[in-house]
């Protein structure tokens, strides 16, 4: 995976755009999935005496290896689901430090290979020494820095870089260009509601 990534040729400028079929059955499974795990997970911390406000890696670490104990084959469907889990980590580790890869190399001219061994060691490091808040270090991500991002987003790219600029953005490679609707509904209601998720998560302590 490390050689992959390490070695993996930049994509082309060439966009092509997906059928809108592919796109909502994408979102279908993925809405579907959650809705699944939730009708699992949910019962199976009811059954093991745990509160439901209850979050954090129990929930996979813990709980559902009790649902896998007690089904049949379960020991085996557990090991594909967490050799599942593994692998989507680690892909979505390399998506997370494309950015910094990327600004190595066009801001300090680092080979592709330096640049993925320089951010590999930096995020390395930084997991080590984070291991014993890691609950509270998510915490702050998922109430604060989450929506503080979204939020700082929008701003730039509503706001800031202007209409033209969004709208020859997101409709790059699109079969059939958004409506005139997207800009103000993303600029004002969008931005508002990262607002609003926020402030709430700040003052209740998080609202997922």
């Amino acid at each position: 995976m490390f050689l992959q990534f390490a070695l993996r040729k930049k994509r082309g400028k060439r966009e092509t755009a997906k059928p809108r079929f592919l796109v909502l059955r994408r979102r279908t499974l993925t809405v579907g999935a959650a809705l699944l795990a939730a009708l699992v997970i949910i019962p199976a911390m009811a059954a093991g005496g745990a509160d439901l406000s209850d979050g954090g890696p129990g929930l996979m670490f813990i709980f559902l290896v009790n649902v896998f104990n007690g089904m049949p084959g379960g020991r085996v469907i557990g090991l594909v689901f967490f050799l599942c889990v593994l692998f989507a980590g680690l892909t979505s580790l390399v998506n997370l430090y494309e950015v910094s890869v990327e600004a190595l190399q066009d801001k300090l001219h680092f080979k592709r290979v330096a640049a993925v061994a320089v951010i590999a060691v930096i995020g390395t490091a930084v997991s080590l020494c984070i291991q014993a808040i890691v609950s509270d270090w998510m915490d702050v991500v998922s109430i604060y820095i989450c929506p503080l991002g979204a939020l700082l987003a929008g701003i730039l790219f509503f706001w800031v870089a202007g209409k033209d600029f969004v709208l020859a953005a997101v409709n790059k490679g699109a079969g059939k260009p958004i409506g005139a609707w997207f800009y103000p509904l993303s600029k004002y209601v969008y931005c508002a509601c990262a607002l609003i998720a926020l402030i709430a998560g700040a003052d209740l302590g998080g609202i997922g």
